[in-house]
Protein backbone atom coordinates (compact mmCIF):
# COMPACT_ATOMS: atom_id res chain seq x y z
CA UNK A 1 0.00 0.00 0.00
CA UNK A 2 2.68 2.50 1.05
CA UNK A 3 6.34 2.34 0.13
CA UNK A 4 8.79 5.02 1.28
CA UNK A 5 12.22 4.94 -0.35
CA UNK A 6 15.12 7.03 0.99
CA UNK A 7 12.85 9.95 1.87
CA UNK A 8 14.61 13.18 2.80
CA UNK A 9 13.03 16.46 3.85
CA UNK A 10 14.03 19.79 5.35
CA UNK A 11 12.51 22.91 6.83
CA UNK A 12 14.14 26.32 6.53
CA UNK A 13 17.29 24.68 5.22
CA UNK A 14 17.59 22.23 8.13
CA UNK A 15 17.44 18.56 7.16
CA UNK A 16 14.98 16.63 9.36
CA UNK A 17 14.39 13.38 7.48
CA UNK A 18 17.67 11.86 6.37
CA UNK A 19 16.66 8.79 4.39
CA UNK A 20 13.48 7.05 5.58
CA UNK A 21 12.73 3.57 4.23
CA UNK A 22 9.41 2.00 5.19
CA UNK A 23 6.82 -0.30 3.66
CA UNK A 24 3.28 -0.70 4.99
CA UNK A 25 1.00 -3.45 3.66
CA UNK A 26 -2.80 -3.71 3.87
CA UNK A 27 -4.00 -4.99 7.23
CA UNK A 28 -0.89 -3.85 9.10
CA UNK A 29 -0.43 -1.50 12.03
CA UNK A 30 3.01 0.13 12.23
CA UNK A 31 4.13 2.06 15.28
CA UNK A 32 6.83 4.71 14.99
CA UNK A 33 8.52 5.65 18.26
CA UNK A 34 11.44 7.89 19.08
CA UNK A 35 12.64 10.77 21.24
CA UNK A 36 11.63 14.39 20.73
CA UNK A 37 13.09 15.94 17.59
CA UNK A 38 13.71 12.64 15.85
CA UNK A 39 11.44 13.46 12.89
CA UNK A 40 8.24 11.56 13.72
CA UNK A 41 5.78 14.40 13.23
CA UNK A 42 7.75 15.66 10.24
CA UNK A 43 7.27 12.29 8.56
CA UNK A 44 3.52 12.43 9.21
CA UNK A 45 3.33 15.99 7.86
CA UNK A 46 5.30 15.15 4.72
CA UNK A 47 3.03 12.18 3.98
CA UNK A 48 -0.04 14.39 4.42
CA UNK A 49 1.44 17.08 2.15
CA UNK A 50 2.09 20.00 4.50
CA UNK A 51 3.91 22.59 2.40
CA UNK A 52 6.13 23.95 5.19
CA UNK A 53 8.46 21.01 4.53
CA UNK A 54 10.62 20.69 1.44
CA UNK A 55 11.20 17.15 0.16
CA UNK A 56 14.79 16.98 -1.07
CA UNK A 57 15.03 13.33 -2.07
CA UNK A 58 13.43 9.92 -2.23
CA UNK A 59 10.08 8.51 -3.32
CA UNK A 60 6.74 7.76 -1.70
CA UNK A 61 4.47 5.36 -3.57
CA UNK A 62 0.88 5.02 -2.34
CA UNK A 63 -1.32 2.39 -4.00
CA UNK A 64 0.96 2.50 -7.02
CA UNK A 65 0.86 6.30 -7.38
CA UNK A 66 3.50 8.95 -6.68
CA UNK A 67 2.22 10.51 -3.46
CA UNK A 68 4.67 13.41 -3.58
CA UNK A 69 3.10 14.72 -6.79
CA UNK A 70 -0.34 15.07 -5.16
CA UNK A 71 -1.81 18.10 -3.42
CA UNK A 72 -2.95 17.52 0.20
CA UNK A 73 -6.64 17.38 -0.71
CA UNK A 74 -5.91 14.84 -3.45
CA UNK A 75 -4.00 12.67 -0.95
CA UNK A 76 -7.04 12.76 1.29
CA UNK A 77 -9.39 11.73 -1.52
CA UNK A 78 -6.99 8.93 -2.46
CA UNK A 79 -7.32 7.53 1.06
CA UNK A 80 -4.74 9.15 3.37
CA UNK A 81 -5.94 10.47 6.73
CA UNK A 82 -3.85 12.37 9.27
CA UNK A 83 -5.01 12.65 12.88
CA UNK A 84 -3.17 15.71 14.15
CA UNK A 85 -1.19 15.93 17.36
CA UNK A 86 -2.83 19.33 17.93
CA UNK A 87 -6.16 19.40 16.05
CA UNK A 88 -7.13 22.88 14.86
CA UNK A 89 -10.36 24.69 15.66
CA UNK A 90 -12.64 25.80 12.80
CA UNK A 91 -15.04 28.41 14.25
CA UNK A 92 -18.42 28.75 12.56
CA UNK A 93 -18.33 25.36 10.82
CA UNK A 94 -20.37 22.61 12.46
CA UNK A 95 -18.98 19.08 12.62
CA UNK A 96 -22.01 17.81 10.68
CA UNK A 97 -21.58 20.27 7.80
CA UNK A 98 -17.81 19.77 7.77
CA UNK A 99 -18.15 16.00 7.49
CA UNK A 100 -20.95 16.25 4.90
CA UNK A 101 -18.74 18.35 2.62
CA UNK A 102 -15.69 16.10 3.11
CA UNK A 103 -17.65 12.89 2.56
CA UNK A 104 -19.30 14.25 -0.59
CA UNK A 105 -15.87 15.10 -2.07
CA UNK A 106 -14.55 11.61 -1.30
CA UNK A 107 -17.59 9.91 -2.81
CA UNK A 108 -17.46 12.02 -5.97
CA UNK A 109 -13.75 11.18 -6.34
CA UNK A 110 -14.67 7.47 -6.19
CA UNK A 111 -17.39 7.91 -8.80
CA UNK A 112 -20.23 7.69 -6.26
CA UNK A 113 -23.14 10.05 -5.75
CA UNK A 114 -23.30 12.14 -2.56
CA UNK A 115 -25.57 10.67 0.10
CA UNK A 116 -29.04 12.14 0.40
CA UNK A 117 -29.99 13.75 3.72
CA UNK A 118 -31.64 10.69 5.25
CA UNK A 119 -28.82 8.36 4.23
CA UNK A 120 -26.20 10.76 5.61
CA UNK A 121 -28.00 11.07 8.95
CA UNK A 122 -28.12 7.27 9.30
CA UNK A 123 -24.45 7.02 8.39
CA UNK A 124 -23.31 9.71 10.83
CA UNK A 125 -25.39 8.14 13.62
CA UNK A 126 -23.73 4.76 12.98
CA UNK A 127 -20.22 6.23 13.08
CA UNK A 128 -20.89 8.30 16.22
CA UNK A 129 -21.98 5.16 18.01
CA UNK A 130 -18.96 3.24 16.75
CA UNK A 131 -16.44 5.67 18.23
CA UNK A 132 -18.59 6.73 21.22
CA UNK A 133 -18.77 10.40 20.20
CA UNK A 134 -20.89 12.44 22.58
CA UNK A 135 -24.05 13.58 20.77
CA UNK A 136 -23.72 17.10 22.20
CA UNK A 137 -20.52 17.64 20.17
CA UNK A 138 -22.21 17.05 16.83
CA UNK A 139 -23.82 20.46 16.48
CA UNK A 140 -20.81 22.43 17.68
CA UNK A 141 -18.14 24.03 15.53
CA UNK A 142 -15.20 21.78 14.67
CA UNK A 143 -13.04 21.46 17.81
CA UNK A 144 -14.07 24.91 19.08
CA UNK A 145 -13.90 24.90 22.87
CA UNK A 146 -13.24 21.15 22.92
CA UNK A 147 -11.05 19.58 25.57
CA UNK A 148 -7.95 17.71 24.42
CA UNK A 149 -9.75 14.39 24.73
CA UNK A 150 -12.80 15.64 22.82
CA UNK A 151 -10.59 16.85 19.98
CA UNK A 152 -8.92 13.45 19.69
CA UNK A 153 -12.27 11.62 19.79
CA UNK A 154 -13.48 13.94 17.02
CA UNK A 155 -10.43 13.04 14.94
CA UNK A 156 -11.25 9.33 15.24
CA UNK A 157 -14.87 10.11 14.36
CA UNK A 158 -13.70 11.88 11.19
CA UNK A 159 -11.57 8.85 10.39
CA UNK A 160 -14.61 6.59 10.84
CA UNK A 161 -16.66 8.77 8.51
CA UNK A 162 -14.05 8.88 5.72
CA UNK A 163 -12.86 5.24 6.02
CA UNK A 164 -9.29 5.93 4.78
CA UNK A 165 -7.01 3.28 3.35
CA UNK A 166 -4.10 4.60 5.43
CA UNK A 167 -4.59 6.40 8.75
CA UNK A 168 -1.64 8.25 10.25
CA UNK A 169 -2.12 8.95 13.97
CA UNK A 170 0.35 11.61 15.07
CA UNK A 171 0.68 11.27 18.86
CA UNK A 172 -3.05 10.76 19.28
CA UNK A 173 -2.40 9.80 22.92
CA UNK A 174 -0.92 13.22 23.71
CA UNK A 175 -2.84 14.85 26.57
CA UNK A 176 -5.35 12.02 27.02
CA UNK A 177 -6.32 10.56 30.35
CA UNK A 178 -6.65 6.78 30.54
CA UNK A 179 -10.43 6.72 29.93
CA UNK A 180 -10.19 8.94 26.83
CA UNK A 181 -7.22 6.91 25.62
CA UNK A 182 -9.24 3.68 25.84
CA UNK A 183 -12.16 5.21 23.91
CA UNK A 184 -9.90 6.55 21.16
CA UNK A 185 -7.96 3.29 20.89
CA UNK A 186 -11.16 1.26 20.85
CA UNK A 187 -12.47 3.37 17.98
CA UNK A 188 -9.25 2.89 16.01
CA UNK A 189 -9.34 -0.87 16.61
CA UNK A 190 -12.96 -1.11 15.43
CA UNK A 191 -12.02 0.59 12.16
CA UNK A 192 -9.19 -1.84 11.38
CA UNK A 193 -9.78 -4.19 8.43
CA UNK A 194 -7.69 -6.46 6.20
CA UNK A 195 -7.80 -3.79 3.49
CA UNK A 196 -6.67 -0.71 5.43
CA UNK A 197 -3.55 0.12 7.42
CA UNK A 198 -2.38 2.47 10.16
CA UNK A 199 0.80 4.25 11.19
CA UNK A 200 0.73 5.10 14.90
CA UNK A 201 3.25 7.71 16.03
CA UNK A 202 3.89 7.88 19.76
CA UNK A 203 6.49 8.54 22.45
CA UNK A 204 5.15 6.00 24.85
CA UNK A 205 4.33 2.34 25.01
CA UNK A 206 1.00 2.87 26.82
CA UNK A 207 -0.95 3.57 23.61
CA UNK A 208 0.39 0.33 22.17
CA UNK A 209 -1.20 -1.58 25.04
CA UNK A 210 -4.52 -0.77 23.34
CA UNK A 211 -3.58 -0.43 19.66
CA UNK A 212 -1.32 -3.45 19.21
CA UNK A 213 1.18 -2.95 16.37
CA UNK A 214 2.41 -5.58 13.95
CA UNK A 215 5.72 -3.74 13.52
CA UNK A 216 7.53 -1.17 15.69
CA UNK A 217 10.12 1.23 14.24
CA UNK A 218 12.44 3.50 16.19
CA UNK A 219 13.12 6.82 14.49
CA UNK A 220 16.19 8.73 15.63
CA UNK A 221 17.96 11.69 14.05
CA UNK A 222 15.90 11.46 10.88
CA UNK A 223 16.37 7.75 10.22
CA UNK A 224 14.75 4.48 11.23
CA UNK A 225 17.49 2.87 13.30
CA UNK A 226 15.70 -0.19 14.66
CA UNK A 227 12.68 -2.30 13.68
CA UNK A 228 11.05 -5.15 15.57
CA UNK A 229 7.81 -6.68 16.75
CA UNK A 230 5.45 -5.36 19.42
CA UNK A 231 7.88 -6.46 22.12
CA UNK A 232 10.25 -3.69 21.03
CA UNK A 233 7.84 -1.12 22.47
CA UNK A 234 7.96 -2.81 25.88
CA UNK A 235 11.74 -2.94 25.69
CA UNK A 236 11.91 0.80 25.03
CA UNK A 237 9.56 1.47 27.93
CA UNK A 238 12.01 -0.30 30.24
CA UNK A 239 15.32 0.89 28.83
CA UNK A 240 14.56 4.24 27.20
CA UNK A 241 16.26 5.46 24.03
CA UNK A 242 19.81 5.99 25.32
CA UNK A 243 21.18 2.65 24.12
CA UNK A 244 19.62 3.07 20.68
CA UNK A 245 20.97 6.62 20.46
CA UNK A 246 24.47 5.46 21.35
CA UNK A 247 24.37 2.60 18.82
CA UNK A 248 23.12 4.95 16.08
CA UNK A 249 25.69 7.66 16.87
CA UNK A 250 28.52 5.11 16.77
CA UNK A 251 27.59 3.68 13.38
Amino acid sequence: MLKIIDLKAEINGKEILKGINLEVKPGEVHAIMGPNGSGKSTLASVLAGRDIFNVTGGKVIFKGKNLLEMEPEERSREGIFLAFQYPVEIPGVSITNFMRAALDEHRIHKGLKPMDAAEFLRYIKEKKALVELDAKLEGRAVNEGFSGGEKKKNEVFQMAMLEPDLAILDETDSGLDIDALKIVANGVNKLKTKENASIVITHYQRLLDYIVPDVVHVLYNGKIVKTGGKELASELENTGYDEIKNDADNQ
